[in-house]
């Protein structure tokens, strides 16, 4: 999720799923738990102001597979953007930018 900014990563089923609900137990019980470790690990490394977590599901306005972004957010970005939340990830992509690789 390069668009997205430095430390941004993508949690998903390794099963092909495309609603929550169709997440069986197994599943949806470590969901919560890997989101809460991800979240933590991004915010030990990256220490921004605030960690997204979206499920986003869409290609071309077809459910797809579904997928959680965890996305660190540092006042910087937000301040480049002049955006937060949706809007904020919606600038990023409009911009088209990626995180240098050095």
């Amino acid at each position: 999720m390069g668009l997205l900014g430095l430390g941004t990563l993508v949690v998903k089923p390794v099963r092909h799923v495309v609603h929550v609900a169709e997440l069986n137990g197994v599943e949806s019980e470590a969901l919560g738990p890997l989101l809460r470790r991800v979240a933590a690990a991004v915010t030990e490394v990256v220490q921004p102001e605030q960690v997204y977590v979206c499920l986003w599901s869409h290609a071309d306005a077809v459910p797809g597979h579904v997928h959680f972004v965890v996305q660190p957010v540092v006042k910087a970005v937000m301040t480049q953007f002049d955006a937060f939340g949706p809007a904020l990830q919606m600038a990023m992509f409009r911009e088209g930018a990626v995180p240098d690789e050095n």
